[in-house]
């Protein structure tokens, strides 16, 4: 039924062949638009920072060789001539003898080279300080470019902007930044039986799962996600649908007709679209062997299954490591536990099988338990905590055999 099944790793370096897994376009993107995007630039710092002297203390701006020797059974008296605000510019100049009051993150005035701590003095006669303790040349005091110097590469091509990062790109005045253009995935369902959330449900008709899932997936990958909709079984009308999807889009997820049947129409159609057309069809897993995967031009198409465990599984072995390396993300990796098998296992020979499983905490460890509700079960995805994938050429996992468990999530549980 299928011309030949590929192995994962056979499919995968078909797609390497064909597909261009790298980023495609840059954009400029305000920073409050850039959280989670990868820089496509290396950014030089365009000015210091910071870039005047400042105060890290609430205290008294002085010249520090005034302050030598100074003690709580020998303070020294200085005379407070002015104030500097945050943000105003200094207008007075510390001479000998003087002491300007500062707060943190005000300007040093100059002829001051630190500050004196508040908590280090106490009040004179007739508008002085007494100093209780000395400070030296620099203390307490930021000094320009301290943090970052005017030239420095501060943030280099390829970084994910994290929250600390865009404060990094605030701090140095950049309104917008160059990044990496989010891939841009159109989505669509196929199968005469579906119908979008909110419509009405009749006898022998199911709401479309696959559309949401992919959707978060995509955006979950660094793609911008596009749902074209619901297409029945007509294949013109799919096939319309595709070429729009080409049209709009850097790559197309389709789920549904792929499974042998009266609705095997993806290879015929994918096919029709242009050369290569079908560079994988099928492939040895379980779930996931319906898979068909095709490029038109330079643009792939995945053909997923249409049951929701199968169409995720296929969907973050073969399209996301796509997605993410034209986004200019890493491979993702995804956080993994040992466990044991809580039942024995015999899975289908000759296919890589992947079984979604349940995490439980028993006296003596990690137990996984599998949820064999089959592919079409949605609460096969809602109960799982991950995944365990069993080679092709095992023949049998006992229970209370060692397994690796990919997780979907962070599950801490029992765990040391």
């Amino acid at each position: 039924m299928f011309r030949r099944l590929a192995s994962r790793e056979e499919a995968l370096e078909r797609i390497r062949r064909y597909v261009r897994m790298k980023p495609l376009r840059v954009e400029d993107v305000e920073l409050t638009r850039a959280h989670g995007r990868v820089l496509a630039v290396d950014v030089k710092a365009p000015i210091d920072v910071p870039q005047f002297p400042r105060a890290t203390m609430d205290g008294y701006a002085v010249r520090s060789q005034d302050t030598f020797g100074a003690s709580e059974e020998n303070p020294l008296e200085l005379t407070v001539t002015g104030r500097v605000d945050v943000g105003e510019k200094p207008s007075v100049v510390v001479g000998p003898g003087e002491a300007v009051e500062v707060a943190t993150g005000s300007a040093i005035p100059d002829g001051a080279d630190a500050v004196v701590p508040v908590e280090w003095t106490r009040g004179g006669a007739g508008g002085s300080i007494l100093v209780l303790r000395g400070v030296a040349s620099g203390e307490n005091v930021m000094e320009v470019g301290r943090d970052i110097r005017r030239g420095d590469v501060v943030l280099r091509r390829g970084t994910r902007l994290t929250p600390t990062a865009l404060g990094v790109l605030s701090a140095l005045g950049m309104p917008k930044i160059k990044v990496y253009a989010k891939p841009r995935v159109a989505i669509l369902s196929t199968g005469r039986e579906l119908v979008e959330p909110g419509g009405p449900l009749a006898d022998g008709r199911i709401y479309d799962v696959n559309w949401i899932t992919l959707y978060a997936s995509v955006e979950e990958c660094g793609g911008e996600p596009i749902f074209l909709g619901v297409a029945g079984d007509d294949p013109k009308e799919i096939s319309g649908m595709l070429r729009k999807g080409l049209g709009v889009a850097d790559l197309v997820l389709v789920s549904g007709g792929t499974s042998v049947g009266a609705t095997d129409l993806m290879r015929n159609v994918v096919d029709g679209l242009g050369e290569p057309g079908v560079i994988v069809d099928g492939v040895r897993m379980k779930p996931g062997k319906p898979t068909i995967i095709g490029v038109v031009g330079s643009k792939p198409i995945f053909c997923l299954p249409g049951n929701p465990t199968s169409a995720l599984v296929s969907f973050h072995n073969f399209a996301a490591p796509v997605i993410r390396a034209m986004a200019a993300l890493p491979e993702t990796r995804r956080l993994r536990i040992k466990a044991r098998m809580a039942t024995r296992l015999i899975p289908a020979s000759g296919r890589l099988n992947t079984i979604p499983v349940r995490l439980e905490t028993r006296g003596d460890g990690v137990y996984a338990c599998p949820i064999l509700r089959g592919s079409g079960a949605i609460t096969s995805l809602a109960l799982a905590d991950g995944y365990v994938e069993i080679p092709e050429d095992v023949k049998l996992v006992e229970e209370g055999e060692e397994v690796q468990v990919h997780l979907f999530h962070e599950w801490g549980a029992g765990v040391d």
